[in-house]
């Protein structure tokens, strides 16, 4: 692929402004204080896919955040690759934690990232990664080498379970046919490492409530005579896990897929430094399901983690109360053969039945989806790999993730596509969490490799 290079050192200024001005709005879905700046995101979504040589770009409203289509067809009788990504963002909190706003990007250097990484939300998690693809496809029709036909579907609500999504894809099989989806939504091992994530986990996500007296009573004067809800909830919560970190939910495990011996000592030669691991995170050791090393556990092992918990008086100063309610949030990531909507139930009737007399338990399921695990001797794989190759010079490891990604599982059931991971994040990109950064060399390098999956994609399948 010719000049891919020249046009890519040419425009790099531009390419990283534009991505910075995107990071600066506040596309948060899952706050409605937010819902005009998901909605500006959109726009601006739709603006860029124009002037990157889309000849059709249409916003397509949804019972909530719109779906911004485009496309750019050059002959029917080529293959035509659908690139799915989203715009919208996690919430900043906690707000404090951060070193610079998380909605005015800036470029700092750090261990991984010596070159330099832009820090803001959602800078690896959607908004650069799906950003690379757009300047990919400028790169390529401005120099004139597009291959094949592309596809664009960004979505605003993937960061609250994509609620609306499956209805769209449902309602717009024709439109949005194609012979792959290419998704960068993951990560790779490190900048020198490269590799093409396989498998994702499954999810399931609850809310769970507990109540006990009809209102707030005198910690004093009730203390020790009536259950409290916040006591009881810390210890259903850890009953959910035995000495060797098991789930104990009866059932949990019933389809678990489990590994041969021989893919686990393929997963196991990925570079992996378990002491800088440990530094990375300032932690003294690891925790997690006896018999399984750190990457399987966070990879092709089913979890469970409170994600939020909270109930009584947390304000400043003391208040000696017994609180009428507690709350937590729970998440489970589950591997392929796991249905979510089967485990959230075995979850609800799990919780339910150990809760004490002198307490009632709501469980609220919010929303999941199916794990996922794509070949790797598709011709779609077979040209993702050799793109990584083209421009890191190396061959990429094949690598499951820990992550969820629940329409891709979605996407197969519903259009029949296969779905490529070229993600090109690092685990170290602190996604989700404050200070979430993406490299400026893993930018360029997607925005470089890209290209190349649509030309080899399209030569092998003459």
């Amino acid at each position: 692929m010719k000049n891919v290079k020249n046009y890519l050192s040419e425009n790099k200024d531009r390419f990283l402004n534009e991505l910075i001005e995107l990071l600066k709005i506040p596309s948060v879905s899952a706050d409605p204080a937010y819902s005009q700046d998901v909605i500006d995101t959109a726009e601006t979504v739709k603006r860029r896919l124009e002037e990157a040589g889309c000849d059709v770009v249409e916003i397509h409203e949804t019972a909530g955040y719109p779906i911004v289509y485009g496309e750019k067809i050059i002959n029917p009788d080529l293959p035509t690759v659908l690139v799915y990504g989203h715009y919208d963002v996690q919430p900043a909190d906690p707000i404090d934690l951060w070193h610079s706003p998380p909605f005015e990007p800036v470029i700092k250097k750090n261990d991984a990232h010596p070159e330099g990484a832009i820090y803001a939300r959602g800078a690896c998690d959607d908004k650069g990664q799906m950003y690379m693809h757009v300047k990919a496809l400028e790169l390529m029709v401005k120099t004139d080498q597009l291959p094949c036909n592309v596809k664009f579907m960004i979505e605003g609500e993937e960061e609250v379970g994509s609620n609306n999504l499956g209805i769209y894809v449902a309602a717009n099989k024709a439109k949005l046919a194609n012979d792959v989806i290419l998704i960068s939504d993951t990560g790779m091992i490190a900048n020198d490492v490269p590799s093409i994530t396989t498998g994702l986990r499954g999810l399931s996500y609850v809310e769970v409530e507990v109540t006990g007296p009809n209102r707030d009573l005198h910690s004093g004067l009730y203390g020790g005579a009536v259950a409290n809800p916040i006591n009881i909830l810390t210890k259903m919560i850890a009953s959910l896990h035995d000495e060797n970190n098991h789930v104990t939910i009866p059932g949990f495990y019933d389809k678990v897929e489990e590994l041969s011996k021989e893919e686990r000592a393929e997963m196991a030669k990925a570079p992996f430094s378990l002491e800088s691991y440990q530094k990375a995170l300032d932690i003294e050791s690891v925790y997690g399901e006896k018999g399984y090393s750190t990457n399987e556990r966070n990879s092709i092992r089913p979890t469970l983690d409170v994600n939020g918990i909270w109930g009584g008086y947390i304000g400043e100063g003391a208040k000696t109360v017994i609180a009428s309610k507690a709350f937590a949030k729970i998440s489970m990531r589950l591997v392929p053969n796991q249905d979510w909507k089967e485990i959230t139930e075995l979850f609800k009737t799990h919780f339910e039945s150990i809760a004490p007399k002198g307490v009632t338990v709501k469980v609220k399921p919010h929303h999941g989806g199916q794990g996922y695990v794509t070949p790797i001797d598709t011709i779609a794989y077979q040209a993702a790999s050799k793109a990584y190759e083209t421009t890191f010079g190396k061959k990429p490891i094949p690598q499951r993730s820990g992550g969820s990604i629940p329409i891709v599982s979605l996407f197969e059931k519903e259009l029949g596509s296969k779905t490529i991971l070229m993600g090109f994040g690092l685990d170290s990109d602190a996604i989700h969490s404050p200070n979430e950064h993406f490299g400026v060399w893993n930018y360029f390098k997607g925005i470089e490799t890209i290209p190349y999956f649509y030309e080899y994609f399209t030569e092998m399948n003459k």
